[in-house]
């Protein structure tokens, strides 16, 4: 477990240690924490050798460890940048199953239904779209001690027990052990196309009114947000992430040049930090990407 891996890293961990499963990506992290990224899909894929948010293009670029994430999110909140917007406070671009921005940052009980209804999103539709569903959750133990141990002991409980009784089949296993598994099902990224559809929880920047769609596989991601209250309301492009141009880690920081920001981000960014990440209708996509090549 790393967070934020390296190609090189993990090349070297299938090359050297025989080790073939990592948690080396965390989702759209992009303004927490001091830094992050942001640019990968959002279940397994093999990495490149170029990036390691990139899916490798074929056996020239591939390294063999699967590349795992470690909180599942809310789509739409993580659009977000960070914890703070425009200045004000209570956006969380971390929303999801996570439990300290949304157990503690929301307590128990609204926190819990905001678990539930991501956790919804690829247990039910997830599950028919991909085949599998799949939820991510890290806890880490110093919350025992920053949030107190009932706390933390409360909310674990309702997640497990309301996790096993809606979907009675869910089982919960480390990442190296379902590492093994994708790897057994899929042999390289010609075989997987994920699918995602969400209608915003209605709680805090999970706005009801919303419906995000993502499609990811190894050339590029997409993300299509449209207004669903309104009739006729039309999707516009806020993330296309093209795999299949040329990717750059970004070199070693030093004292005197610090860095953390390990995005990979080209043609659309759905936090739209730049000025070409203006949301286009997908009719005006091709142009675009004609413009971006």
């Amino acid at each position: 477990m790393g967070g934020f891996l390296s190609a090189d890293n993990l090349k070297y961990l299938a090359e050297k240690e025989d080790i073939h499963t990592a948690h080396a990506v965390i989702w759209s992290q992009h303004n927490i924490d001091g830094g992050g990224a942001d640019g990968s899909p959002s279940y397994p894929f093999y990495p490149s050798t170029e990036h390691f948010y990139k899916p490798a293009q074929g056996k020239s670029d591939f390294i063999d460890c699967v590349n795992l994430d470690g909180w599942t999110m809310d789509f739409i909140c993580a659009r977000r940048r960070g914890a703070i917007e425009h200045g004000i406070e209570g956006y969380n671009s971390r929303r999801g199953v996570g439990p300290i921005e949304t157990y503690k940052g929301w307590e128990l009980d609204l926190g819990h239904r905001e678990v539930m209804h991501t956790q919804s999103i690829h247990f039910d539709k997830g599950m028919e779209l991909n085949g599998f569903g799949w939820v991510t959750n890290i806890w880490e133990a110093q919350m025992v001690h920053e949030f107190e141990k009932d706390f933390i002991c409360d909310a674990m409980k309702m997640w497990v027990t309301d996790t096993k009784k809606r979907w009675p089949d869910t089982h919960f296993v480390t990442f190296g052990e379902f590492g093994t598994l994708w790897r057994e099902q899929y042999k390289s990224n010609d075989d997987w196309n994920y699918q995602f559809i969400e209608r915003g929880s209605g709680l805090g920047d999970s706005y009801n009114n919303l419906e995000i769609k993502w499609f990811m596989n190894k050339e590029f991601r997409l993300a299509l947000l449209r207004d669903w209250h309104k009739d006729n309301s039309p999707a516009y492009v806020i993330d296309f992430t093209r795999y299949n141009l040329k990717a750059v880690e970004p070199a070693d920081p030093t004292p005197d040049k610090p860095g953390k920001d390990w995005s990979l981000i080209n043609v659309i960014n759905q936090k739209g930090l730049r000025p070409q990440d203006k949301p286009v209708l997908i009719s005006e996509l091709e142009k675009k990407t004609r413009l971006d090549s």
